[in-house]
């Protein structure tokens, strides 16, 4: 089942064109990553899909309907959205936090529900994050304050979420841990995930299929394999790439080029 279509869909910013004849679509259950050089319109796009950016040309549909069409709290049932990390911290507790996913379920005058209670309850759980549900988001740690972001996603309860660049700012630690989560969530949830990421390799070794842009042009989708092509990653990055092959699955990744000795 196909949960998210873009045809001939174009964006403008004013008079700049950010995203230009964007086609693509994503299935049911799938973990889509969006990659591409600064400026591609990956960030735009993912808003695009959210309804935080409206208007464009061309059409997005959402489950077989034309996003246009659906209520704000229709559409949050179906899609959540975790941004880009900012460094801002709401003067919450990570369980009131992650309660207020719960906002298209409920209403100015209703109580919290033994059902929000549960998802919550769930959420904290999957994150690893229920340790944490007494204190205040900013005495967390960046990583533990994403997983917590995560958590408030899954409360939502809805099939589908888009991450803006999951794991920016994150030490490698938590770039790990975060990045085991969303695989975890995706196979044992069965999520449909759609992230943004300036990571190739962990697309790469992640993803069921990538999306490149390029100038806001479609670039390149299909199976991450084929993406991590000199050429193909020469037509994306306009630059050469050094790639081999990752010890434990085989997949070609990317690493740094050695400085001439004369530059050390």
């Amino acid at each position: 089942m196909t949960v998210i279509r873009l045809q001939s869909f174009s964006f403008r910013l004013g008079d700049k064109p950010i995203l230009r004849d964007v086609s693509f679509a994503v299935e049911k259950g799938e973990y889509l990553a969006i990659v591409g050089p600064n400026g591609a319109g990956k960030t735009t796009l993912i808003k695009c899909l959210d309804r935080l950016l409206t208007g464009g040309t061309g059409e997005i549909e959402i489950c077989g309907r034309p996003l246009r069409k659906y209520s704000q709290k229709q559409l949050a049932r179906l899609i959540s959205y975790v941004p880009q990390a900012d460094g801002r911290v709401v003067p919450f507790t990570v369980e009131q936090f992650v309660l207020m996913g719960r906002y298209p379920y409920l209403s100015p005058f209703s109580a919290v529900s033994h059902e929000d209670r549960r998802a919550v309850a769930e959420a904290l759980q999957l994150t690893g994050t229920a340790e944490f549900a007494a204190r205040l988001l900013g005495t967390l740690s960046g990583g533990e304050r994403q997983k917590v972001y995560i958590a408030a996603a899954l409360a939502q309860g809805a099939e589908i979420v888009l991450l803006d660049e999951p794991t920016t700012f994150l030490d490698y630690r938590h770039q790990a841990e975060v990045t085991a989560l969303l695989g975890r969530i995706h196979r044992s949830a069965g999520v449909t995930i759609v992230a943004v990421t300036h990571d190739l390799n962990h697309a790469v070794l992640e993803s069921d299929r990538i999306v490149a842009l390029r100038e806001g042009r479609v670039a390149f989708c299909g199976p991450p394999v084929e993406i991590m092509r000199p050429d193909v990653l020469r037509k994306i990055y306009g630059t050469s790439l050094l790639l081999v092959e990752h010890p434990q699955v085989g997949l070609p990744v990317i690493v740094p080029q050695a400085p001439a000795k004369g530059n050390r």
